[in-house]
């Protein structure tokens, strides 16, 4: 018996040393993981950064600083077990994977990826379709500090100096750079210099006053000439009447804005050629209407899109409101709700 009882310890105390060893080389492995540093991380996704900005409109230091800050250069929890690069809770409408996670509250309920690339997908298009924060896309891409400040007034963080954190990592690592197209920046100054000849070689216009009456029902008025065009407001959104032979993607080069997002401010597919008398938003288009007519009365054949582009709301969201398809025709009389 006592022999016995003997080689009991020496199993026991054999198998408590080969817990502790396999304790030891868990953590020594935890420790000697690779640990990314801002560098890496801005060198690994500012290609999708810049990708991103050309798609959505988030300017790309935005997203390299959301990334950097809320994943810790990719070395957070979120972002090593759930591919979370960007802190983003699951909300109501959530059907994919989860993780539990402290935050402000303990175990809340955190998105999960198959892969950190679906993660700064999920991330953009979040942006893009939350209400909240349409007030954003107003702003320059390359106004930083804006879209700083603005992500903390819609509510993205409960940080009190989230908005400065943002902008410090932006400006100590020059992340406003990609925003101006990173490495393509030389060709595209080259390029927007060569449009700029073109257009001062062209007969100047005569350019309408900044006096005129504005229309208040119609909410209208001429902002400011620019590049031989009156650049007009509706709805609070800048626009621009083309002249002929005019194209999207020339609209898009003489104001600086990516020929993507020109498509997408104007609700059209990419590609397509401009109509007589179209208007040209220059900037997002707004998810209401804020002039004083709740109701638009339609002509007959008259579509949903240009009453969109009459008065500066998205068809999507006059789609929503009227229950209506995006590319639906109207018939004559049809009132359309504007708000």
């Amino acid at each position: 018996m006592i022999h016995r009882i003997s080689i009991m310890k020496v199993e026991i105390r054999t198998l408590l040393l080969t817990l502790v060893a396999l304790t030891v080389g868990l953590v020594a492995e935890a420790q000697s993981r690779v640990k990314y540093t801002t560098e890496e991380y801005i060198a690994r996704w500012n290609k999708t950064a810049v990708e991103h900005q050309e798609k959505y409109g988030i300017p790309a230091s935005i997203t390299l600083a959301q990334g950097i800050l809320e994943s810790n250069n990719g070395n957070g929890r979120l972002a090593v077990e759930a591919n979370n690069h960007f802190g983003i809770k699951c909300k109501k409408d959530w059907t994919g994977p989860s993780i539990s996670h402290d935050d402000d509250a303990v175990g809340e309920c955190f998105r999960k990826y198959h892969s950190a690339e679906e993660s700064f997908e999920d991330h953009a298009n979040y942006i893009d379709t939350q209400p909240r924060y349409d007030s954003l896309f107003r702003h320059s891409e390359t106004d930083y500090v804006a879209w700083a400040r603005g992500l903390k007034a819609a509510g993205y963080a409960t940080d009190p100096q989230y908005a400065e954190k943002l902008i410090r990592i932006i400006e100590e690592n020059k992340l406003y750079i990609y925003d101006r197209g990173g490495d393509a920046l030389e060709e595209r100054v080259d390029e927007m210099e060569r449009v700029e000849r073109e257009v001062r070689s062209e007969k100047p216009e005569v350019q309408p006053t900044n006096n005129e009456v504005v229309d208040i029902d119609n909410y209208t008025v001429t902002v400011n000439p620019h590049h031989g065009y009156a650049v007009q407001m509706v709805n609070g959104v800048e626009y621009v009447v083309p002249k002929a032979g005019d194209t999207y993607e020339k609209i898009a080069s003489l104001f600086d804005v990516p020929v993507k997002k020109i498509y997408k401010f104007n609700d059209v597919a990419v590609g397509a050629a401009l109509g007589e008398g179209d208007r040209v938003f220059l900037q997002r288009k707004q998810t209401r209407y804020v002039g004083s007519e709740l109701y638009h009365t339609a002509s007959a054949g008259e579509t949903l899109r240009a009453v969109a582009q009459w008065y500066g709301v998205r068809v999507a969201k006059l789609a929503t409101l009227n229950r209506l398809p995006s590319d639906a025709t109207l018939h004559e009389g049809q009132h359309i709700k504007l708000r």
